[in-house]
């Protein structure tokens, strides 16, 4: 029996992703886990969405490559026979200053956090026009709407995934298809573990602490549901009041 909505999510293994995955899964949606190198986190996620009950599969891929987009969402039409939200969360960090950084750390980033982007939102429109329905939510960054010192790199992709998701929003919207951002702050996952001076960040954000990831998730499972029809390119930031001015 095929499901009734399906999801494919992105760098789903930990995290973001992670908590995006099983928040869409209770939220009825079967849900594919796609991952690049953590197969038995991924593994772990797709069962702990089973033994809710849901439906899962692990999806292996690396959004960077050429192709593989295509591939991912072949893959879930397989599956599901059918694609309603995609959320673009797979992405990577080279942080140092401009002058230290080299062309490959800055194009490794571009090519995951942005380039892979574009190319998964390409592939999934796809069916989403078919149907004449989809959500895609593309997980950004406050880093995109002002900018971290030593993340020229990943602050320049995640602004990227701005513009991407108002273009593509105007294109496709009267195909009942919208196309939205979530720009976290600093959230509690690994990878905010390793910035340089996260304790007197946290103390500038107004709500005095950090984010979790399943905060994050309910924003984009707002997004994704048939009720946030009306939203449609937009950011919402999800940072505790850090860019409220």
């Amino acid at each position: 029996m095929m499901p009734a909505s399906a999801a494919l999510v992105t760098g789903a293994s930990r995290g973001i992703g992670r908590a995006c995955a099983l928040r869409l899964a209770k939220e009825g949606f079967a849900v594919a886990v796609n991952y690049r190198q953590g197969a038995s986190q991924a593994e772990e996620v797709v069962q702990e969405i089973a033994a809710a009950g849901g439906t899962a599969f692990a999806l292996q891929g690396d959004v960077a490559a050429a192709g593989e987009a295509d591939r991912l969402v072949r893959e879930v039409i397989g599956k599901f026979a059918r694609i309603d939200v995609l959320v673009n969360n797979a992405g990577i960090t080279r942080d140092t200053l401009v002058l230290r950084m080299s062309d490959e750390e800055f194009d490794q980033v571009l090519a995951t956090n942005l380039a892979g982007a574009f190319r998964l939102v390409r592939a999934a429109l796809k069916p989403m026009l078919r149907q004449r329905y989809g959500r895609i939510v593309n997980i950004s960054s406050i880093a995109g709407m002002v900018g971290n010192p030593g993340q020229a790199n990943y602050s320049a992709a995640k602004a990227g995934m701005l513009g991407l998701t108002r273009a593509v929003a105007k294109e496709v919207a009267s195909r009942n298809i919208t196309v939205n951002a979530i720009a976290p702050g600093l959230i509690d996952t690994d990878m905010s573990m390793e910035i340089k001076g996260r304790e007197s960040l946290v103390q500038s954000i107004p709500l005095g602490r950090a984010g979790t990831p399943e905060e994050v998730a309910a924003a984009v499972a707002f997004l994704a549901r048939p009720e946030a029809s009306y939203i449609t390119g937009v950011t919402l930031p999800v940072d505790g009041g850090l860019t409220a001015g």
